[in-house]
């Protein structure tokens, strides 16, 4: 049972959420603020804010407290820039590195290119939008600040979408991504294959003039292919494929991966997804492109075939954590940049310590597995020259990371 009673605020968690002794994880809450929660366990819920910090200040979405996405949008900016910064150098401090931290990018940009809302039918109502905080309930989303002006109609959108699913299924997700030419949609969930569920969906995404609707990757309607740019390519966009969440994220990312290539005349791009990163390296160097996704080297591959004026780019399908290219394989490159997923790329980071590649470029969305695959990558003998976090993820305790290193 949770008991009622007043703490202080000693720090933040790098989950977002304020902590106080115990410890104890309040969300919404902020390091110097005494605060009146209900504890239960090492979790508490915010009652009532009595002393609040100088750095609190009113949230852009009335929704924030309820909604389960954002963690911190009642910090000053500055503080949370710092916070955001300090979660890089902590993740590195545990690991025993030094490397020099570069300042926080903003890379929100527009906005969030791409957004996953929960579909469910209650009362004859079709209801779209994400999970209350640590809840099972359902917040019926009408806007999101955070997402790009292109998506200011998901919900509505998800919702019209689903009530073509009514009746049919309990609940599902929808993904919605905001390409160059127009919405692409994923319907994600046990949907059964019922041409009712055909015809009523494909009368709604020409009614909201969707370029492309979807269920579970299986192409449905597709009235344009969604497509994307990566410099000078055009990525015609897989059904849910991966992408950063920013276009400001990716290009920023892009900028300091080619900064950091300079003119390497051969790179391998590991983890490559559609490939933001080949495709800009291929108007310099020949590239080797490797990825465990087929649909997603099918794009680039194509995008690469038809942009002109790139360099040679060789597609490679490999899973990567389980057959990792070797250093008799890394070594004819001069560069070599990997993106894994969250989990990171400890066996590819194991097999490039032991190679000769003049430099690496890892990118990363967890600052703990990074922090792991630069040891590794250090104590085979290479130097980190600098680490960049870059802030894609606005108001959430995710942070991107680019790392530079160059063989001692």
């Amino acid at each position: 049972m949770a008991r009622d009673t007043t703490l202080e605020i000693s720090a933040m968690g790098h989950r977002g959420e304020g902590v106080a002794e115990g410890p104890i994880y309040i969300p919404f809450t902020l390091p110097g603020e005494a605060v009146r929660v209900a504890v239960e366990g090492k979790r508490g819920r915010l009652l009532e804010v009595l002393e609040p910090s100088p750095e609190r200040v009113d949230p852009p979405c009335p929704h924030f407290g309820r909604c389960g996405g954002c963690a911190v949008q009642h910090w000053r900016h500055g503080a949370y820039r710092d916070w955001k910064r300090g979660l890089v150098e902590t993740a590195l401090r545990h690991r025993q590195l030094e490397a020099p931290v570069g300042e926080l990018i903003d890379a929100h940009g527009a906005g969030r290119r791409r957004v996953t809302l929960h579909v469910l039918f209650a009362g004859g109502r079709v209801l779209a939008g994400f999970m209350e905080g640590r809840s099972h309930r359902l917040l019926n989303l009408d806007a999101c600040p955070i997402l790009c002006p292109e998506l200011a109609a998901a919900p509505a959108i998800a919702r019209e979408l689903g009530a073509a699913v009514r009746g049919h299924a309990k609940s599902f997700d929808i993904l919605v991504t905001a390409s160059k030419t127009g919405l692409d949609c994923d319907l994600r969930g046990r949907i059964p294959d019922h041409p009712d569920i055909q015809m009523d969906l494909s009368e709604a995404a020409a009614r909201l003039d969707l370029a492309r609707v979807t269920v579970n990757g299986d192409l449905g309607i597709e009235r344009r292919m969604p497509m994307l740019s990566a410099g000078k390519a055009r990525i015609p966009l897989p059904p849910g494929a991966f992408l950063q969440a920013t276009a400001a994220g990716e290009e920023t990312m892009a900028r300091l991966v080619l900064e950091a290539t300079g003119e390497a005349a051969r790179v391998a791009d590991l983890f490559c997804g559609a490939g933001p990163f080949a495709l800009r390296l291929a108007e310099q160097a020949s590239v080797l492109a490797v990825d465990s996704d087929e649909p997603a080297l099918r794009a680039l591959d194509r995008a690469a075939r038809a942009a002109p004026g790139l360099k040679p780019v060789t597609t490679e399908r490999r899973d990567l954590f389980r057959n990792p290219l070797m250093p008799r394989e890394l070594d004819r490159y001069e560069a070599v940049i990997f993106d894994p997923p969250r989990a990171g790329a400890e066996a590819q980071a194991r097999e490039l310590a032991q190679s000769k590649v003049p430099t690496v470029v890892a990118v990363s969305c967890d600052p703990a597995t990074l922090a792991r695959d630069l040891a590794i990558l250090v104590e085979g003998g290479y130097r980190i020259e600098g680490v960049t976090p870059v802030d894609q993820f606005k108001y959430a305790a995710h942070v991107e990371t680019v790392a530079v290193l160059r063989r001692r």
